[in-house]
């Protein structure tokens, strides 16, 4: 009888991710230190606002900070439809994110529901069909056949249920091989950096607020690169690199 080898990610502990993993480790420590678990609303709402229109923004959403927030506040903007829908959803989706676990399936399927609703057809639904990632109109990903989907999403949730990776290399990688599988017709870049937030948040709550996204959106052109030199290797660790980086600088660069 043949005994099925759990699904391992190809990835490598390198001595940059381990820096980095103490470094932000650190950070967290004189965070937990100063704030003694009392986070101030409006601190959280401001650091959820902005991780939500730089998310948006990635995906070439128009609205400005300023606008965001004033649709979440029922305020009448000028901007396209679609626009104003895909903010709605997306704050709808971040408030309901502490109900979920970071390896379920039907959860993952729920999240891409709110996330995308009015905005595609097949909602809440892995695609049924093939799909390539361009930059203009050059091909840089072809996913994987939509045949294989349930399976490697399957894989991918068991080995993250399983795993003693650190939680901050274990989102990565899950954001990685997210993004490769590309299980969705619509929707997968703004689901896998959701979903990296969940497994952070599972792991230190303080991290469901960090607006890692703002730093993505600056450095928007490695993050692509990443992604590619990481397709390129068959191997996450070049991107692992790159959002543990952006993790850093955005815990920097914001008060929680």
């Amino acid at each position: 009888m043949k005994i099925k080898k759990t699904y391992q990610p190809p990835f490598r502990i390198t001595s940059k991710m381990l820096n980095l993993v103490s470094n932000i480790s650190e950070l967290l420590g004189r965070w937990s230190a100063s704030n003694d678990a009392h986070v101030s609303p409006k601190l959280r709402r401001g650091n959820r606002l902005r991780t939500i229109q730089a998310s948006l923004a990635i995906e070439h959403n128009t609205l400005s900070l300023k606008q965001v927030t004033a649709v979440i506040e029922g305020k009448k903007v000028l901007g396209l439809p679609r626009e104003i829908q895909e903010v709605r959803n997306a704050f709808a989706t971040y408030e309901a994110m502490e109900s979920w676990k970071p390896s379920s399936k039907k959860d993952l399927l729920t999240a891409h529901h709110l996330l995308m609703a009015g905005l595609v057809d097949k909602l809440g639904a892995f695609r049924d069909a093939g799909v390539g990632i361009y930059h203009g109109k050059q091909l840089v990903h072809m996913a994987p056949p939509a045949s294989r989907v349930s399976v490697l999403m399957k894989d991918l949730f068991g080995w993250l249920a399983k795993t003693d990776t650190h939680p901050l290399i274990a989102s990565c990688v899950f954001h990685y091989e997210f993004e490769f599988i590309h299980p969705f017709a619509d929707g997968n870049g703004r689901m896998g950096r959701l979903w990296q937030t969940l497994i952070l948040s599972h792991w230190q709550p303080m991290l469901a607020y960090l607006p890692v996204e703002t730093v993505i959106f600056s450095r928007q052109k490695e993050y692509y690169k990443a992604l590619s030199a990481s397709d390129k290797a068959a191997d996450s660790t070049v991107f692992v690199e790159f959002m543990l980086e952006a993790l850093f600088e955005a815990m920097e660069e914001t008060a929680i």
